[in-house]
């Protein structure tokens, strides 16, 4: 694995191509990974030769499923989080350009998280949404408890959160979470021609329309972040989070503590 890129770039004219290359791990966020997603975006946020950034995970069966539990059970997890952006470099970057998802299969965890930090998300109609953690003992802390009540009904981000239960594509659509769903295996040629179709537009009004639009529905989030640290931390060194990847590496039912 250390001689392999896990992320693959490709340039289309004013468009960047990012493909999460871990099919064998889900696509799946470990340091590495982490680390070179947020290369990609440091270096794309002074690009000014790009205009849109895509999103996806190689194959056609898994977008992201968020960080390797490996990792996590590798004492990995605040260096993935830590990197510049956050998590995939991406949920806490205030990143200049439109960025489209190309969720080209499962979102789950801190893939759909990745999902929605970003700006409009083309959907195969095998692709599926949802915020396991706290099937695992932990709470989604990047982002997806931030943004997700923000994209939709209050009581449907609850159900989601709570439950960790996924949604289809077709249901992501209806609620506003998906800009189209395509059939399987076309979302990233679906989301490229979007993101040229954008990139046709001033560079300048680009990243002020975005400013804006994201302005528009952050106010108060700083506030958010911060108690999003506070909780997350308490729930990270919590003895049902060790719990929650010890029984999934198993793959048991998981034994809860409540402490």
């Amino acid at each position: 694995m250390a001689d392999r890129a896990v992320l693959n770039r490709r340039r289309d004219g004013a468009v960047e191509v990012l493909t999460i290359d871990r099919p064998e791990a889900a696509n799946s966020i470990d340091l590495a990974t982490a680390q070179a997603l947020s290369v990609a975006f440091d270096e794309l946020s002074d690009d000014p030769e790009v205009r849109v950034v895509v999103i996806t995970g190689a194959g056609e069966r898994v977008f992201c499923g968020g960080m390797d539990l490996r990792a996590v059970q590798a004492g990995q997890a605040n260096a993935i989080n830590g990197v510049a952006g956050g998590f995939g470099g991406l949920v806490r970057r205030r990143f200049p350009h439109p960025v489209v998802a190309a969720v080209n299969g499962a979102a789950v965890g801190g893939g759909f998280e990745l999902v929605l930090a970003c700006d409009l998300v083309v959907a195969a109609d095998n692709a599926s949404f949802g915020l396991p953690e706290v099937r695992r003992g932990l709470i989604a802390a990047s982002g997806g408890l931030v943004r997700l009540a923000r994209r939709v009904a209050p009581v449907v981000a609850a159900q989601l959160a709570l439950s960790g239960e996924s949604i289809t594509a077709l249901e992501a659509e209806r609620l506003g979470l998906v800009n189209v769903v395509v059939p399987r295996g076309e979302a990233l040629e679906a989301a490229s021609a979007l993101a040229r179709r954008i990139a046709l537009n001033a560079p300048v009004a680009l990243r002020a329309t975005k400013a804006l639009l994201r302005a528009s529905v952050e106010a108060g989030e700083d506030e958010l972040w911060r108690l999003n640290s506070v909780l997350s931390a308490d729930v990270q060194a919590s003895e049902d989070a060790a719990e929650g990847a010890a029984a999934f590496s198993e793959k048991r039912q998981p034994r809860w503590q409540n402490r």
